[in-house]
């Protein structure tokens, strides 16, 4: 059995830990100790029975394992203190957490179904489909009922996006009644590992998706930075779209709108911090970025989005998104964009400004505009723009009624 967490593979049958999909560095008896934690996940491993298994008794101390503990958390990008891998039962043991999907071994991943197998989730099926240029896209499907499909957004991971917290009221909300379809793009989480540097790209992915879900029309869903692509398949795609929501949406990135030179300045010194940020995992960087996402949240939640970033995507990939997304320009998609139109947009939000949400409103002929207090970029489950946005998504879908019926 293979073990998939984040961006690992293991293989306890070859003895080998991966890290998208490359050699990772890691001790013997660091990967023993490890492979008898992912395979007893499923309960707290007391002391003795790490040091029984894994080193027989011979130099089996406290010590040892606390050493070889510390080498299993910095191979994985876990620490004591965050504790988000492997967590610490005081005076019972140890326990690996993370959201975890499992392949028999020696069988391909791409065709292979995964199932989500995080304590106390419900469990998806996470599938593979194949791109008209050849590439895998990982997708899965929650709840019941007409089709929802969201385009993919970065940061992204099926494997771990449903056991997070901070994502639990989306999934609850938007797969109330009907079934929400998503899937991770190329170049991030169980998607093939080369980027998509074209909306041709991207398009592609969720092309192959929506035939993999057997969907010839559906309502599309784009948040934050999964609205370009939105706007783009609208556009390029008008048989296939019956309905398109946007929240903290952009028609242009940071560079492509900016129009002065302080703008531009700026735009300049907003991407340098972020793919700083990354390059040098600099927590200083990185919350910076989280604090503009989630601007009404406590600092230790700006963490928390930037520890999930991180196991997302490689830093090379994350560079790129970052890039691609700063330079971004779908405004004359926009205007040909014909279905019924939402637009959702946080009065005060610092990612997607205001005029954005308004200039997107002029230029789709049947779109409507709900403005709601707040400067989340990404609404949150305790602020009050969250519920009004799920009843304005409600009603909108619900006149979609013959896309439910041929579903």
């Amino acid at each position: 059995m293979i073990y998939h967490f984040g961006r690992f593979d293991l293989d306890p049958g070859l003895g080998r830990l991966r890290r998208d999909r490359r050699p990772a560095t890691i001790e013997p008896k660091a990967l023993a100790l490890l492979c008898h934690l992912v395979r007893h996940r499923d309960r707290v491993v007391s002391k003795k029975e790490l040091l029984d298994t894994v080193w027989g008794g011979e130099f089996g101390t406290e010590a040892a394992l606390t050493t070889g503990l510390r080498a299993v958390r910095l191979a994985i990008g876990d620490t004591g203190r965050q504790q988000r891998l492997i967590r610490t039962v005081y005076r019972h043991g140890y326990q690996f957490v993370a959201p975890t999907t499992t392949v028999p071994a020696g069988s391909a991943m791409t065709p292979a179904l995964r199932t989500i197998d995080a304590p106390g989730r419900s469990r998806d099926l996470i599938r593979f489909s194949r791109t008209a240029d050849g590439k895998h896209v990982a997708w899965a499907a929650a709840g019941t009922g007409p089709p929802l499909v969201k385009t993919a957004n970065w940061p992204s991971a099926l494997d771990l996006e449903r056991a997070m917290p901070m994502f639990a009221h989306w999934f609850e909300g938007l797969t109330r009644g009907r079934q929400l379809i998503r899937y991770d793009p190329r170049g991030c989480g169980l998607s093939d590992a080369a980027f998509g540097s074209t909306l041709d790209e991207w398009i592609k992915d969720l092309d192959a998706v929506a035939d993999a879900a057997g969907l010839d029309r559906f309502p599309l869903l784009g948040v934050a930075q999964g609205s370009p692509l939105a706007i783009a398949y609208a556009a390029r795609r008008p048989e296939r779209v019956s309905r398109l929501i946007l929240n903290a949406a952009i028609t242009r990135g940071r560079a492509a709108r900016a129009s002065t030179a302080t703008e531009r300045d700026e735009a300049e010194l907003d991407l340098r911090l972020g793919v700083t940020g990354w390059r040098t995992q600099n927590l200083s960087y990185l919350r910076y970025a989280a604090a503009q996402l989630r601007a009404d949240d406590p600092a230790e939640k700006w963490d928390e989005f930037a520890e999930y970033e991180r196991l997302t995507v490689s830093t090379a990939n994350a560079a790129r998104y970052m890039q691609w997304f700063s330079r971004v320009d779908v405004l004359d998609l926009a205007r040909h964009v014909s279905c019924p139109t939402l637009i959702v947009n946080s009065r005060s939000d610092p990612r997607a400004p205001l005029a954005e949400a308004t200039e997107l409103a002029r230029l789709i002929p049947d779109s409507r505009m709900v403005v709601l207090d707040g400067r989340n970029h990404l609404l949150t489950a305790d602020e009050p723009a969250w519920p009004l946005f799920l009843t304005e998504l409600d009603a909108f879908l619900a006149q979609d009624v013959p896309a439910a019926a041929e579903f």
